[in-house]
C-alpha cells in the first residue's frame, strides 16, 4: 500500500464538517447493526445465543466483534462484516486516512463516502475489486 498519507491527505477532498457527517452516520449505523445481531441472536433460540445477546448491550465496539465471531450464524455474518469495515473507517479517520482509496491512494469521491461511508476504495479500484472476488465472496459494496 506504500506511505500511509497524513492528516492534510484525508482533508484535501472532505472538509471537517463532512468528516464529522459521516462519522455521525457510522456511529448510527453501528448501534443499528448491533441491535440487528442482538435481535437475530434472540430470534435463534439458542441459550448460548441468549447470553451472548445479553452481553452485547454494554460492549465496546471492539470486543462486541470479538465476541460475535465465534457464534457462525449466517443471519448476522453480513451485519458484523459491516460493522467490522465501519470499526475500520473510524479508525482511518482518527489516524488521518480515511477517505483515501487503501489500493491507489487517490481521494474516493465525496459522494462514494456519502453512500458508503466505509469505503476502502475508490469506485474504479472497488469494481476490479469485485470483479476478482465475485466469485469467491458474493457482490459487496
Amino acid at each position: 500500500m506504500g506511505h500511509v498519507p497524513g492528516k492534510m491527505a484525508m482533508t484535501r477532498n472532505l472538509q471537517n464538517k463532512q468528516v464529522e457527517s459521516l462519522r455521525a452516520a457510522m456511529r448510527a449505523r453501528q448501534v443499528q447493526l448491533r441491535e440487528e445481531i442482538r435481535q437475530a441472536l434472540i430470534k435463534s433460540d439458542s441459550e448460548h445465543y441468549l447470553q451472548i445477546a445479553d452481553s452485547v448491550r454494554d460492549l465496546e465496539d471492539e470486543s462486541f466483534a470479538d465476541l460475535i465471531v465465534d457464534v457462525g450464524l449466517a443471519e448476522i455474518d453480513r451485519d458484523l462484516d459491516e460493522l467490522r469495515a465501519i470499526d475500520a473507517a473510524l479508525l482511518r479517520m482518527a489516524d488521518g486516512s480515511y477517505g483515501i482509496c487503501a489500493v491507489c491512494e487517490r481521494p474516493i469521491d465525496v459522494n462514494r463516502l456519502k453512500l458508503t461511508p466505509h469505503a476502502l476504495r475508490c469506485i474504479d479500484c472497488q469494481t476490479v475489486y469485485e470483479r476478482t472476488h465475485f466469485q469467491k465472496t458474493g457482490h459487496t459494496l
